[in-house]
């Protein structure tokens, strides 16, 4: 692999991880077209939709942990971001979840599995249009959550994430932020901790079964773990508001972008 290739596959791991760390998603949703599209159009790579999957998934696993590292260094500083009760209620039930949705998914076809998928993208941006404005002093103050609604939820979204082969963030979020009433920076920096349990079983299955295009995963992995903490930098330092109508930006595009390759 020449150096321009390196360089493009690592910017579209920074870019794609950059979004992870800023507004807790996985990342995949921006980086699974780049490396797509991106080398394609530049002449210089062609990579399969299951080579770009597997490289996507290593993406997010290493954007998911980087962030998480730099949120930690929020909790060391008083802000208890990444809230522990929520990960692990909700990380378990998402595994769990996940795990039922992949034996699901070979029941259904297709195109049932896309208009799953586009349902769902459609569900996140009108949770996200009912979330009212939050007062900054919240993120501060200590939350309750109901606990069993939060892991039948999870639960649910982890049984569609594995029917997709999706992360399931992109509607984690706007549950947690809609539903359970979780702060905005908590369900941003607990949700990097739950889509790096989720990732944990897809990067093992990637190793043990599938074939990863190594150079081309090294050097979007190098751009992720700049990326992933440069977002959790800025979401920390940017207001509640800017991160919930960005999160509904992105999420109402990518409700177009599937939706568009179905009509």
């Amino acid at each position: 692999m020449d150096l321009y290739v390196a360089v493009v596959m690592a910017g579209i791991g920074l870019v794609g991880s950059f979004f992870s760390g800023l507004f807790g998603i996985g990342g995949a949703i921006i980086a699974y077209p780049l490396l797509l599209f991106v080398p394609n159009a530049l002449g210089i790579a062609h990579y399969s939709g299951q080579e770009v999957s597997t490289i996507s998934m290593f993406q997010v696993f290493f954007a998911s942990l980087a962030g998480i590292f730099t949120y930690r260094g929020q909790n060391k500083k008083g802000g208890q971001l990444i809230n522990k009760s929520v990960v692990a209620n909700m990380g378990m039930s998402i595994l769990i979840g996940s795990a039922a949705g992949g034996v699901l998914s070979a029941y259904l076809s297709g195109e049932a599995i896309t208009y799953v998928y586009g349902g769902l993208a459609v569900l996140a941006v009108i949770l996200m249009l009912g979330k009212k404005a939050e007062g900054e002093s919240e993120e501060q103050h200590s939350f309750s959550y109901n606990r069993p609604l939060a892991a039948a939820l999870s639960f649910g979204v982890g049984i569609v994430s594995g029917i997709v082969g999706a992360g399931g963030a992109f509607i984690l979020i706007p549950i947690m932020l809609s539903i359970l009433k979780i702060p905005t920076r908590v369900a941003i920096a607990s949700s990097l901790a739950i889509v790096f349990l989720s990732s944990i079983g897809g990067v093992a299955g990637k190793l043990a079964f599938g074939s990863v295009p190594l150079a081309a995963t090294i050097f979007t992995v190098a751009g992720s773990l700049i990326g992933a903490p440069l977002g959790s930098l800025v979401s920390a330092r940017v207001t509640t508001t800017f991160l919930r109508y960005g999160l509904l930006v992105l999420l109402t595009g990518t409700a177009i972008k599937i939706w568009m390759g179905m009509l």
